[in-house]
């Protein structure tokens, strides 16, 4: 069942939305919010959280305030990765979060929380178990980013590739299970935090890894997911399809969908990053979405 949904992702961050195209986010808040509108309007008891934060910055959370896009939402997300990317400790993650709390009264999600292994596999155990002592209790949903490393044959979704240097290689190497599946110490010890800690995986347009996902995430005892449903990917052959299988085998779980991504074609800029030039119908998309896989009827019945 879908409990949530997430509208874009990192909005902050480069990787995911140009600031070329949108310096002072006027536009992301404007589609953003008839986002929300059209989401409202096909499920009104759905959860609506803004996409995760990155870096975690209560001054872009005061900037949408202003514009008023935060009357319109339910929730905050973060994402944090201070092992890796960020300039903080990660001891320093009750105090990350509570920043945001000082500037908003909306819940504060950790939608995106994970260590690489790309130095060693016992940093990443090590940093899961410690991340679980800081947060849990502290949000009302932890996605640790992720279950499955990222395919070297696959592009990392970030500004520079590998002019990043180390950075960018460690996006390979964020999951607690290998390319190949096998798993790492941290995927020996995830049980004991859940069912407090949930995944955070994002699958590909026939991600061929789906199926494997599934299982292992109920072997690990994750009764909560957070993933995407793309809208660049939904002018993809078949791509119905490919979202309806996608939905139904993690209907077992309950779902946070992040609707982000921008077609090329309909970008003010041909990037996925890009502002659309047309807001509305990334809106459309996103209600689409809702009334295909949780539509208020259903919902209602379900409790």
């Amino acid at each position: 069942m879908i409990e949530a949904a997430m509208i874009w992702n990192e909005p902050n961050n480069k990787s995911h939305w140009d600031p070329a195209v949108d310096p002072d986010w006027t536009k992301f808040a404007a589609m953003t919010k008839l986002a929300a509108q059209a989401i409202r309007a096909e499920n009104p008891d759905l959860p609506r959280v803004l996409g995760g934060m990155s870096p975690i910055d209560p001054s872009f959370v005061n900037r949408l305030t202003g514009f008023g896009l935060l009357d319109h939402l339910d929730a905050i997300a973060v994402h944090g990765f201070p092992l890796d990317w960020n300039l903080w400790s990660i001891h320093d993650w009750p105090k990350k979060i509570d920043e945001i709390r000082a500037v908003t009264d909306k819940p504060v999600w950790v939608s995106e929380v994970g260590i690489s292994s790309f130095g060693a596999e016992e940093v990443q155990e090590w940093g899961l178990r410690r991340t679980a002592e800081l947060l849990t209790g502290r949000a009302p949903r932890i996605h640790w980013y992720s279950l499955y490393d990222l395919p070297q044959a696959w592009e990392a979704t970030t500004r520079h590739k590998e002019a990043e240097g180390s950075s960018y290689f460690r996006h390979f190497h964020m999951g607690i299970l290998r390319e190949d599946g096998t798993p790492k110490p941290a995927a020996k010890i995830f049980p004991e935090f859940t069912p407090a800690l949930g995944l955070c995986q994002w699958f590909h347009y026939e991600d061929h890894r789906l199926d494997d996902a599934v299982a292992w995430m109920k072997r690990l005892g994750v009764t909560y997911l957070r993933t995407g449903l793309s809208w660049a990917d939904s002018f993809r052959p078949d791509a119905l399809r490919w979202f309806d299988r996608q939905m139904e085998a993690l209907r077992d779980f309950d779902v946070t969908v992040t609707f982000c991504f921008t077609p090329e074609h309909l970008g003010i800029e041909p990037h996925h990053s890009s502002a659309p030039r047309e807001p509305e119908l990334f809106a459309e998309f996103c209600a689409a979405m809702v009334r295909r896989y949780a539509p208020a009827s259903v919902r209602a019945a379900a409790e």
